[in-house]
């Protein structure tokens, strides 16, 4: 009686298994999260008042690389755990792309991808997780940690939710 297991060892169907794990291994997309959305707005003064007022979005320094007024991109932007599959992925389907680096040191050092989509909607694929995140003014009693870019919220009771 053969009792040797087929999938150990290396066998025909291990290998095949192994083979096709690399392959999907190799066509996932490092990507984290949605990171950022750039948009048009009437005034950014009234846009920043409301974001914060209304859906206690939190303003954070801006790092000196990104020394600009206002906001001058449409795109959104998403965070990536290995810029260069991503770089690799663009070549392989000749996609057109642009790649910068903002920052100097290795603590804000930003890279991005730029390209578009079908449609034309400009994408930005970045290692924004490697830009610290300072809160521009007090946060009351909300803790946010310096690499975090979602701040933990402490929501109302059940009770007090209004739709």
């Amino acid at each position: 009686m053969n009792t040797r297991n087929t999938n150990e060892g290396g066998g025909v169907e291990y290998q095949q298994q192994q083979q096709q794990q690399k392959k999907r291994k190799e066509e996932e997309t490092p990507l984290m999260a949605l990171n950022h959305v750039s948009r048009l707005c009437r005034s950014v003064d009234k846009s920043r008042d409301f974001y914060k007022g209304m859906l206690g979005f939190v303003e954070m320094e801006r790092p000196d690389s990104l020394d600009f007024n206002g906001a001058w991109l449409f795109n959104y932007g998403v965070g990536c755990e290995d810029m260069e599959a991503i770089e690799r992925k663009l070549m392989d389907r000749n996609i057109k792309y642009m790649k910068t680096t903002l920052g100097d040191d290795s603590q804000s050092k930003i890279d991005q991808l730029f390209f578009t989509d079908p449609d034309g909607f400009m994408i930005e694929i970045c290692n924004c997780e490697n830009l610290r995140l300072i809160p521009q003014g007090s946060l009351g009693k909300i803790k946010l940690p310096s690499n975090q870019h979602n701040p933990p919220v402490e929501l109302g009771k059940k009770d007090d939710a209004r739709f």
